[in-house]
């Protein structure tokens, strides 16, 4: 009886994990997003060129007509264009950021010194 319970259960856990799996393998002209290492692996010219592509495609996806895509189609292209801009992120540098709290205690040092 157990056997026949365990048998049951594995064919119901095996039908319902074939149906989960919507993976997507096509790009349709979308760029790969590059890893933190991989960006560290790269030369300045490589960065500029990847720079290039990553606007040329926010240009492209800015281009395109969106009122016929679906729900589906705009939150891919959502999550694209996040994380082109955060690969564009690491791959500019950055910068020096300043919040408001610390250009306080700087003009309140200069002020005392001066």
């Amino acid at each position: 009886m157990k056997k026949k319970i365990y048998l049951i259960a594995l064919t119901m856990l095996l039908s319902v994990a074939a149906f989960n799996s919507y993976a997507s393998t096509a790009t349709d002209g979308a760029l790969t997003i590059l890893s933190k290492e991989q960006i560290a692996s790269m030369t300045t010219e490589q960065k500029q060129a990847r720079v290039e592509e990553i606007k040329a495609r926010v240009n492209e996806i800015k281009a395109m007509d969106k009122s016929e895509l679906t729900r589906q189609d705009k939150k891919e292209l959502r999550t694209e264009l996040k994380g082109l801009k955060h690969e564009a992120n690491a791959l500019g540098g950055g910068g020096v950021y300043l919040s408001v709290g610390a250009i306080i205690i700087i003009i309140l040092v200069l002020i005392l010194i001066l």
